[in-house]
């Protein structure tokens, strides 16, 4: 199996780029060794805090967006720095070649049951035309993305990355602490019938979207295979779509805050929408492709369906034909 840097390099990749993503693996591996020993590690559990999204931090988020924070500030290339679980843009070096966003803990829910947690980080070039602190920096198409990727903190500790070519897949090996290539392509089933939603929203879906679910849960022939997974982290739903097929929803709801949706742009759906349609899928947002999308705040929300390109035009067609939503 070939490491992670010869692959890079192979695939025509910027030396300045590929020491930056090594930065950021670097933090993930640490991530992943603290995660691995759990309540060993007197991670567990909720702070005092809420981040800018309004949600309860838990200790490991706070853990997590540090380690990538400092680990990140300590590289060169590095212009500028936007979490999600950070107010405003970090600053870093005025003239470097790169801008970072993350969500440096996805799934966050999930920690104190041991479940699927992961880092989903994007990478853009900086733009000479703003300062380094302004959210201007990250004023950009998901299309301009040089690198997109998360890695997932499970049996084992997965990468899934794509630097505009294929999306490829990673493990993280430990008897040497390295990433080694495990999926030279992924390439996205169109046969699945696997939907990820989280039905105990439906109540607050518009009309148009509950009878589309209703359906596909109850009603169609056509849909008679389907089964539903859901985890409450979306890089894990993702991660089983692009190695099984299926389609991924979180649709915009009634309650306050979601009326926009509940995925944010720039650190969740612009790097996921890259690895689906690298992978042959497609990822829409009010029947719209994501990377497309035109960002109006560092922590702009979006409505998202990504996956299979069937599932994903089903509903679009199904939604957006008749003006439901």
């Amino acid at each position: 199996m070939e490491r992670l840097i010869p692959t890079l390099k192979k695939d025509g990749v910027e030396l300045d780029l590929i020491l930056l993503i090594r930065t950021i693996l670097a933090a993930t591996k640490e991530i992943a060794f603290r995660v691995s020993q759990g309540e060993l590690s007197g991670v567990l559990g909720s702070t005092l805090d809420e981040n800018i999204q309004g949600e309860v931090q838990k200790k490991l988020d706070v853990l997590a967006n540090q380690l990538l924070k400092d680990m990140l500030s300590d590289d060169d290339s590095v212009r500028s720095i936007a979490s999600e679980e950070e107010e405003f843009v970090v600053p870093v070096h005025s003239t470097a070649p790169y801008i970072v966003a993350f969500d440096p803990l996805d799934g966050s829910s999930n920690i104190d049951i041991n479940g699927q947690i992961g880092t989903i980080f994007t990478i853009y070039r900086a733009r000479d035309d703003v300062a380094a602190n302004s959210p201007e920096q990250f004023a950009q198409l998901g299309t301009e993305q040089v690198c997109a990727g998360y890695v997932l903190y499970g049996p084992s500790t997965y990468l899934m990355m794509t630097t505009g070519g294929p999306t490829r897949g990673y493990t993280l090996d430990l008897t040497h602490g390295g990433y080694l290539l495990t999926v030279p392509e992924v390439t996205l089933s169109q046969d699945s019938m696997e939907f990820s939603a989280n039905m105990a929203n439906y109540r607050y879906w518009q009309e148009g979207v509950q009878h589309y679910f209703d359906q596909v849960l109850y009603s169609s022939e056509d849909y008679k295979d389907v089964t539903m997974r859901y985890n409450g982290a979306m890089v894990g739903d993702i991660n089983r779509i692009l190695i099984k097929g299926g389609v991924f929803h979180y649709p915009s709801d009634a309650r306050a805050g979601n009326e926009n949706g509940k995925i944010r742009l720039l650190y969740e759906a612009n790097p996921l929408a890259m690895l689906i349609e690298k992978a042959g899928g497609k990822a829409t947002a009010h029947g719209k492709r994501i990377m497309a999308l035109p960002p109006t705040s560092l922590h702009q929300r979006v409505p998202v369906v990504m996956g299979s390109n069937n599932l994903v035009d089903e509903f679009d067609k199904a939604i957006f034909s008749n003006s439901n939503v």
